[in-house]
């Protein structure tokens, strides 16, 4: 009788991802979100590894779901947006509650003669304490309260149309130059180059004036129009960038064999795959904005009376700063608080949509 080797039973490979010899285990931590069907080849962690091993269902999440949660644990994020979103309710509803409560509008001038002064904060005209005006009053014996939340109103707009213009503006510059590439993408980032070498404050400083407005409305137009015409290069930029590393990606490849239109593949497809670093740049860009709008104010091109803004307000108080400081602490520390809390806010949002900072 023939010697005939022992027959050795097949081992049950090691699923992936699974350090050997670790006994079964439940998951690291709870998932939420869609449930997902997954084998242990294809998890993409240890906790899914061990669900997949129990036969358990692993619960997926998406990338929007997954920055909330990380923007949410970044604290200096979240006070900018409990900031942001208080002075934005305060500055559109302020004005109204101010009116309703006290009788006072961002411009009433007291018939009081005793009251055509400044006041200070908390300071009735006979000099006693009382709650009527917060901030204090200017040299006319307006609310400053009253002044600083209408000024809210149009420093807050000017940032955000201005921003939203060179967002329209950049993305699809950006978009069709790196969609196209060779010779075109050549001339019109050359044409960005050149842009970039010149001072764009001159450049609003001259459109402001030969385009002047004679009433304080259209003067705000021109503002806005002018602000968002020269913001839009580095949006551009980025755009451009993001779609040349997508431009030859597999879901682009196979609208193009489907015979989808060119425009339609660039902004149905590609942008809206850029809009991470969009929505970062955006929160980024208003607070930069209205440092640019306080500037033009103080210089005489920006905001004219009888709109008040943060900037202008900010202007009129330097001027008597030595003698009613109030009138430029006010509207300052307000501006100053909100550009901190837009810088916090655009930080964590790029925090949160990295997808390097992404953990599992």
């Amino acid at each position: 009788m023939d010697d005939k080797p022992p027959l050795i039973s097949p081992q049950k490979p090691e699923p992936a991802f699974t350090p050997s010899g670790t006994p079964p285990a439940p998951p690291i931590r709870p998932r939420e979100g869609d449930v997902i069907h997954t084998g242990p080849e294809l998890a993409v962690g240890e906790a899914d590894v061990r669900s997949a091993e129990r036969g358990e269902f692993v619960a997926g999440t998406s990338l929007w779901r997954d920055a909330w949660r990380r923007l949410l644990k970044n604290r200096l994020a979240v006070f900018g947006m409990v900031i942001v979103a208080t002075i934005t309710l305060g500055s559109v509803t302020g004005p109204f509650v101010i009116k309703q409560v006290t009788g006072l509008t961002p411009d009433y001038i007291p018939t009081n003669i005793a009251a055509l002064k400044s006041l200070p904060p908390f300071t009735a005209p006979d000099g006693s304490f009382s709650w009527l005006h917060p901030m204090g009053t200017d040299n006319q014996g307006r609310d400053l309260l009253a002044r600083v939340l209408q000024g809210g109103q149009i420093s807050l707009m000017v940032g955000v149309i201005a921003t939203l213009m060179s967002l329209i503006i950049g993305v699809s510059y950006g978009a069709v130059a790196g969609y196209f590439g060779g010779r075109l993408d050549s001339v019109m980032m050359r044409l960005v180059d050149v842009l970039y070498s010149l001072p764009y404050i001159i450049i609003i400083i001259v459109l402001l004036s030969m385009f002047r407005s004679q009433t304080a409305r259209g003067q705000l137009i021109l503002l806005f129009l002018a602000l968002g015409s020269v913001s839009w290069l580095t949006m551009a930029r980025i755009v451009r960038g993001q779609v040349l590393s997508l431009k030859n990606q597999e879901f682009v490849l196979a609208a193009r064999a489907t015979g989808v239109s060119t425009p339609r593949i660039i902004f149905r497809h590609l942008v809206p795959n850029t809009i991470g670093p969009v929505i970062v740049y955006a929160t980024l860009t208003i607070p930069t904005i209205m440092l640019t709008e306080a500037f033009l104010s103080f210089l005489g091109f920006g905001v004219q009376p009888p709109i008040a803004s943060w900037g202008s307000l900010t202007t009129d108080g330097i001027q008597n700063i030595a003698i009613f400081p109030w009138q430029l602490i006010c509207p300052g520390l307000t501006m100053g608080l909100t550009l901190f809390a837009l810088n916090f806010l655009g930080d964590g949002l790029r925090d949160a949509l990295d997808p390097q900072m992404r953990k599992f």
